[in-house]
């Protein structure tokens, strides 16, 4: 029923040292001087009339039940504690949320449940840096918030001599259900209709373990979210290094049940609302995204 594809979808001194830095990247492992998140917590104050618009069912309790995807730092990760999700997409949906007068709460998921989720009424939101598409708003109200595109990773020094343009016969990891898997397959059909080797696509639950296994060497490359992506490059201590450039930007948004137009609406004026307050570049500052800052939310916008 759900094409949950989209945009989503990061060592240590000796070889085995560097797949732990990674896992501990994934998990909140910080840098030595002012890492992306490091800092005071942004904060939103509360906007009676928005928090009014709530539908009842939602405001009830004081709560919204958000799914997400922790293993997609910076946007959305578990911190030091192995339980906590942090990140950019935390810190700006929790303001989002304290305009409307709620309190956010997360449960990690596999990112291609997330949206069967929502559907369900398991979650009342999904936040987990799914891209606005097509397909997507068939099935859920989307509220924009952000701007990414895809970009590519490799080993310092490429060795491989990867040509994102040409990547025919390489092994390339991709994180299950985005739109990269998509790109991925349509570059390797383009492959095997030139008469060239198929690209073998390895596909990874978690954007950490596809990382990790490019840091290693068991896929050529990767390609992620443009923010990831970059995150990956710097946490990586000159292990890896950004191939080509950032291309098909779209807009990240909001994901709430295909009925609930009333509570998207009120969504997309709590965006406005932290845009205009300035909370909404303070946070996207705080993590070293704010390239990817937009100046207008909009509901379920053309893609």
């Amino acid at each position: 029923m759900f094409n949950t594809n989209g945009a989503r979808r990061a060592a240590l001194g000796a070889a085995s040292a560097a797949l732990l830095a990674l896992s501990l990247t994934a998990c909140g492992e910080k840098e030595n001087t002012a890492p992306p998140g490091a800092g005071p917590t942004v904060t939103a104050a509360a906007d009676s009339a928005l928090a009014g618009k709530v539908p009842d069912a939602i405001k009830a309790d004081g709560v919204i039940k958000v799914g997400t995807d922790s293993t997609y730092a910076p946007a959305e990760f578990l911190d030091a504690d192995g339980k906590t999700v942090v990140g950019f997409d935390v810190e700006l949906f929790n303001a989002v949320a304290q305009k409307l007068g709620l309190k956010a709460e997360y449960e990690s998921s596999p990112f291609d449940a997330i949206l069967p989720g929502v559907d369900s009424g398991k979650y009342e939101i999904g936040v987990s840096s799914f891209t606005i598409n097509a397909e997507r708003l068939k099935s859920v109200n989307m509220v924009s918030y952000f701007s990414a595109g895809t970009q590519w990773a490799t080993k310092a020094g490429n060795a491989g001599k990867i040509d994102i343009e040409n990547a025919c016969g390489k092994k390339i990891a991709v994180q299950t259900g985005t739109v990269q898997f998509d790109d991925i397959t349509a570059r390797s059909k383009k492959c095997t209709t030139g008469g060239k080797p198929a690209i073998t696509i390895d596909q990874y639950q978690a954007q950490s373990d596809a990382t990790a296994a490019v840091f290693s060497g068991k896929n050529d490359a990767m390609l992620a979210d443009s923010p990831v992506g970059a995150y990956a490059v710097k946490q990586s201590n000159g292990g890896l290094e950004l191939v080509g450039d950032i291309y098909e930007s779209a807009p990240y948004g909001y994901a709430v049940k295909k009925d609930q137009t009333a509570f998207a609406e009120v969504l997309k004026e709590a965006v406005q609302a932290v845009i205009a307050d300035g909370t909404y570049q303070t946070a996207l500052k705080k993590w070293g995204v704010d390239g990817g800052a937009i100046t207008s939310s909009a509901l379920n916008p053309a893609n």
